[in-house]
């Protein structure tokens, strides 16, 4: 062997797992404070664009068996949570499915579907895998369960009475997948130029992002020429989500489960722990049918009734549409066909000024309207 050869120095790159796990270990270390503020904003930004990069470069190598579920009825909702948390108990409870029932973990290997049928509503229930610690990263399969619920209209987040640490947990799986449960989009518009720099204008005052971190976001993401506009207050993390663009918002509710096997008093401090919005027990089928209706309500449905011109309305069996849809989403939930032969649509009901009032694809609809389309 040569000396230049003898020599030569061997780099090896870190994984891009381990950069992640490096740059997560400062920012738990660092307090924030005013002087912190621009730091933590940039080692945030670097975190993410990590974990873009290492997301795509999962999409391009080898591919697994993965879940792929057809969507069916009127919406879907995930159940979400720890292993043995109870999550097929509960979907043979509200559902027609059939899903396999065991008192050890991982009993679920495949996601399973079932149908609730709630107030003329059909809601595909889907019982995933149970997830754990780091299955954003890949544990325990963990990237494919996850994947499930960026289809979902609603997260289901079960918790363990005997478990409420579980609940952050899980919450911080979500977030790492890139879905934001019980948020809306944040009120950012980011306009790339050819030139000028960055151009920021705000329309509140930003306690915790100044015009330095902002910038240093942006350039983390190579945008450097761009008109910047922000009209609520946000974090680090929204700009980040802004900019990645690749967010899903969704609604979630989260059920405490078990109840029957924990007193009132203990029972009290873990809903201080969790804060639930339904506490049930899956097994003994308490307060599963309160559920339905929780989900009915999460998931912002309305009923809107039919008429043909010149009957009357049928009071029977609404359709089910999600609020602050319009005739246009109406129409296309009847047939898709109705929009392109749309000519125009009578409204009883609270949306309409006036009974019978003409109106447009546009029209908002409100609960329990009555809709009279014609067709050309």
């Amino acid at each position: 062997m040569s000396h230049k050869a003898q020599n030569v120095e061997v780099v090896k790159k870190t994984p891009i797992t381990d950069q992640i796990k490096e740059l997560e270990i400062e920012l738990s270390k660092t307090k924030y404070n005013k002087k912190t503020q621009h730091h933590i904003g940039l080692v945030k930004a670097k975190i993410a664009k990590l974990r873009e990069k290492n997301e795509a470069r999962g999409k391009g190598g080898a591919k697994g068996t993965g879940y792929s579920v057809s969507k069916s009825g009127d919406a879907t909702v995930v159940l979400l949570g720890f292993p043995s948390v109870g999550k097929s108990t509960l979907l043979n409870q509200i559902t027609n499915a059939d899903s396999p029932v065991g008192s050890y973990a991982f009993t679920t290997l495949t996601v399973i579907p079932g149908v609730m049928e709630h107030k003329h509503a059909k809601i595909q229930i889907l019982d995933v895998p149970g997830i754990v610690k780091g299955a954003a990263a890949g544990t325990g399969r963990g990237k494919e369960v996850l994947q499930v619920i960026r289809t979902a209209d609603l997260i289901l987040v079960m918790v363990d009475v005997f478990h409420p640490d579980h609940y952050p947990v899980i919450l911080n799986e979500v977030w790492n997948t890139g879905v934001r449960i019980n948020q809306r989009y944040p009120d950012v518009r980011i306009t790339k130029t050819s030139r000028g720099g960055l151009q920021i204008g705000k329309t509140v005052y930003l306690p915790d992002l100044n015009d330095t971190t902002i910038r240093g976001i942006l350039r983390e993401f190579k945008i450097v020429n761009a008109q910047v506009l922000i009209r609520e207050r946000i974090t680090a993390d929204q700009l980040i989500d802004v900019v990645q663009k690749n967010r899903i918002y969704t609604s979630s509710i989260t059920v405490l489960n078990k109840i029957d096997m924990i007193d009132e008093k203990e029972l009290a401090k873990v809903k201080k722990k969790v804060k639930p919005d339904i506490c049930i027990s899956a097994d003994k089928g308490v307060n599963t049918e309160e559920l339905k209706e929780t989900i009915f309500s999460g998931l912002e449905f309305m009923r809107v009734y039919c008429k043909d011109p010149g009957k009357p309305p049928d009071m029977d069996v609404p359709v089910i549409i999600r609020r602050k849809s319009s005739i246009e989403d109406f129409s296309r939930k009847l047939h898709k066909d109705f929009v392109k032969k749309f000519r125009f649509a009578r409204i009883w009901g609270k949306s309409a000024k006036f009974p019978g009032q003409k109106q447009s694809l546009k029209h908002i609809l409100k609960d329990e309207d009555v809709c009279e389309l014609h067709i050309s």
